[in-house]
Parts: C-alpha cells; sequence; structure tokens
C-alpha cells in the first residue's frame, strides 16, 4: 500500500506549524486540552474490560497512537500503564512530543512515519487509536485498512473525529474558528466529517466491527468534556478487530 493513500501533505504542515503551542492549554489545542482526559478515559476503560481487567488499567498493553502530533493522548494512554508508541508524519510535532514526554518522565516511543509502514515491519499492538485523525486523511477505507493491519487478532481500534451534520459545521467549523476563535482558520473542512455511518461500513470492510459509540459534549459551565448520546458534532468509537 503506498504511503501516499493514508496521509495529504496539507494536512501534515498545518499541524507541524502548531508544534510550538501544542502544548498551550489555552492555545490552539485547547480544545484538545479540555477533552483528552474524556478521550482517554473512555478508551481506557473498555480497553482494560476487553483484557478481562477493571477499571483503567492499562499495565503492560501495547498501544499504538496514529497521528500522535504533540503526544497529548500518548501522555494520557501511558499514564495508564501502556506501552505507548506514538506515530506521526508530522516531525516538528513529534520533536515537541519527545521533549515533552522526557520533562514528564514518561517514556514513550516516538516515531515518524504512517501506520502502513509500520505493518510492512510486522508491527503489532494489542490497541491501536487514532483521535481526530480520520477526518484528515486521504483515503479513508485505506487508513482503517492501515490501522487494522497493525492491531492484533481480537485486538480494539479506537478512533474518534466529527460528524457530518448542519450541527457540526455551524458548532465545530463556523464557530470554532471563525466566531469563537478556539481553533486556527482552515483546521477542518467539513466536507471530510465522517457520519457514524460511513465510519462502522468502512470498518466493517478493513475487518474492523464497531462495538460501541458515544458523543462527545462539553459539560455546560465548565471547561470538561462528557461522554453522551448525542454524537451529532464530536463522537467517540470503539471497534474490533475480526
Amino acid at each position: 500500500m503506498p504511503a501516499e493513500t493514508t496521509a495529504l501533505e496539507a494536512e501534515i504542515a498545518k499541524f507541524d506549524a502548531l508544534a510550538e503551542r501544542w502544548w498551550d492549554p489555552d492555545g490552539p489545542m485547547a480544545p484538545l486540552h479540555r477533552m483528552n482526559p474524556l478521550r482517554c478515559g473512555w478508551i481506557a476503560q473498555r480497553l482494560a474490560a476487553s483484557e478481562g481487567r477493571q477499571g483503567e488499567d492499562l499495565s503492560g498493553l501495547t498501544l499504538l497512537d496514529v497521528g500522535c502530533g504533540a503526544g497529548l493522548a500518548s501522555e494520557g494512554m501511558a499514564r495508564l500503564g501502556a506501552r505507548v508508541t506514538g506515530l506521526d508524519a508530522a516531525g516538528t510535532a513529534l520533536e515537541a512530543a519527545r521533549a515533552h514526554a522526557t520533562r514528564s518522565g514518561l517514556e514513550i516511543d516516538y516515531r515518524q512515519g504512517r501506520p502502513e509502514e509500520l505493518a510492512a515491519e510486522g508491527a503489532r499492538f494489542d490497541a491501536v487509536i487514532a483521535l481526530e485523525v480520520i477526518e484528515h486523511v486521504a483515503d479513508r477505507g485505506a487508513f482503517l485498512a492501515a490501522l487494522a493491519s497493525v492491531t492484533k487478532p481480537g485486538g480494539c481500534v479506537f478512533l474518534s473525529t466529527l460528524n457530518r451534520t448542519p450541527k457540526s459545521f455551524l458548532f465545530a467549523k463556523v464557530g470554532a474558528e471563525y466566531l469563537l476563535r478556539l481553533l486556527p482558520r482552515g483546521t477542518h473542512d467539513w466536507k471530510m466529517f465522517v457520519t457514524p455511518a460511513e465510519l462502522g461500513a468502512e470498518a466493517r470492510k478493513a475487518g474492523l466491527r464497531v462495538t460501541d459509540i458515544a458523543g462527545m459534549t462539553p459539560k455546560l459551565g465548565t471547561k470538561d468534556w462528557q461522554a453522551s448520546s448525542d454524537v451529532s458534532v464530536n463522537y467517540i468509537a470503539a471497534a474490533r478487530k475480526e
């Protein structure tokens, strides 16, 4: 599978340019900082349960964070005990990730590249996560196939993304980028947002069966996010490799 099938160079450059401010909780990645505890907790609970464990115990499990950027989710999962490999095509963002992990005393294996390249090396992981990534790739089907290829049989794949609805256009595109300026303009292309039905169908073609899905919504009056039944804007999904 050629590398170009799962990455858009313009998207890589866009997020590489944000590397220096990635860890600023009030900077351009502020929405991800606020969302990250929910994402990591939701994933950890389901991954631990799939291994017959209680709570969020990920001790010793191997996890690949695809499109890890500067490492927000990678660090969150490492703090829960997972042996994390962070993968991204953006080299400057990875430099920021390595520096922050060192300052935080965390051992995370950050690598520059794409999942299909790891698959060609024979790498396999207990779980693979790709958070706010699939809406930026060139070919969703090829991307999902690449995620499946680096997942052990029976392993878990977790994705979070944005639904393609009028509400998401209003809130995640116009509101977040142009009115409230929570994100840099041009962060998202609404036409590339993914409906849950599309994600489920494309995952099945890649040998992945969606087992759980939840909306991610802000808690009123706080900066925190919560899981909900409302998938009209942000949502997160769990899938198992068949």
